[in-house]
């Protein structure tokens, strides 16, 4: 049993390309949950969402954010009314996002999400974090911003000044599944707003610690592929770099890949972790997210 953790955007690529050379019934996904929250009245769980999407072949794989083909008419109609949205949410897109906050006025967010799993015929398991909500706060030059504002209506530019989250506890049988699986994949995801969430739960480190970790880095050179995990690392003290990755991991880490543009850092994170792995891990097509998991899979 493998089990894959998992944020937004890169992570989903390298799902996308695992699912197509192994069983997905042997799959488990756990997913970040500290960046969901209510948007125009419904609840978006986006990382979750990306993933159910990549699993069921229906993800825009251009932005890596909804459904392809979607369409804007609800979102449109409402910023006409005088009603601006923050997030850009899709017609099919918020139909799964109303399904799963109906849900959950009678389920928890890890029931909804199994129920969505198996209405869209998808055979590996998706597992939200945790149950409770939490927040992300980021402190910036220019005050405490909430995580969407900071990612959508501010653009990242800020410049960042700490990322904290509320505790929160991990989501039924997580641990359990982490301890019995064969192998635990860390993916391409943001560290700090990612993954971390995820390995700081309760009892999640420990459990990690018992089973085979391999992880992707998210940074290649000294800049994250996307989305602003160096800003988050560096706030939080970690070089921005593949060694600065690894040292966040290396508690529990057996296998870390890097990309064949960072083989200076390979000495060095040979220092603090057992094996790294050199390849291609910047994913623009299905073959580059095929090959890296064949890497990871030893395929």
């Amino acid at each position: 049993m493998i089990t894959i953790l998992s944020g937004g955007t890169g992570t989903p690529k390298l799902i996308q390309g695992i699912k197509n050379i192994h069983e997905p019934e042997d799959l488990n996904i756990i997913v970040n949950t500290v960046e969901n929250d209510y948007f125009s009245g419904v609840y978006v769980a986006a990382d979750i969402d990306t993933v159910l999407y990549t699993l069921s072949d229906i993800i825009n794989d251009e932005t890596w954010y909804g459904i392809k083909n979607d369409t804007f008419i609800t979102h449109e109609k409402l910023a006409d009314l005088n009603c601006p949205e923050l997030l850009r949410i899709g017609d099919l897109d918020r139909a799964f996002k109303i399904q799963k906050t109906i849900l959950m006025k009678k389920h928890t967010l890890s029931e909804a999400v199994d129920i969505q799993r198996k209405k869209m015929g998808i055979k590996s398991k998706v597992l939200a974090m945790s149950d409770e909500h939490s927040k992300i706060v980021v402190q910036t030059n220019i005050g405490e911003l909430e995580f969407h504002d900071f990612l959508i209506k501010h653009q990242t530019k800020p410049d960042v000044i700490s990322v904290d989250y509320t505790k929160i506890n991990p989501a039924p049988n997580i641990i359990d599944i982490l301890e019995k699986s064969d192998m635990v994949i860390i993916g391409p995801s943001n560290p700090i707003t990612s993954i971390l969430p995820i390995i700081t739960l309760d009892g999640v480190e420990k459990a990690l610690q018992k089973t085979y970790v391999v992880a992707v880095s998210p940074i290649i050179g000294n800049a994250p592929v996307s989305g602003p995990a160096g800003k988050f690392m560096a706030a939080m003290g970690y070089e921005v770099s593949p060694l600065g990755v690894a040292s966040i991991y290396k508690k529990f880490l057996n296998k870390f890949v890097i990309d064949e543009l960072d083989k200076k850092f390979k000495e060095n994170i040979e220092k603090i972790i057992s094996e790294v792995a050199i390849t291609n891990t910047n994913m623009k097509s299905i073959e580059d997210e095929e090959n890296l998991a064949k890497v990871i899979l030893g395929k």
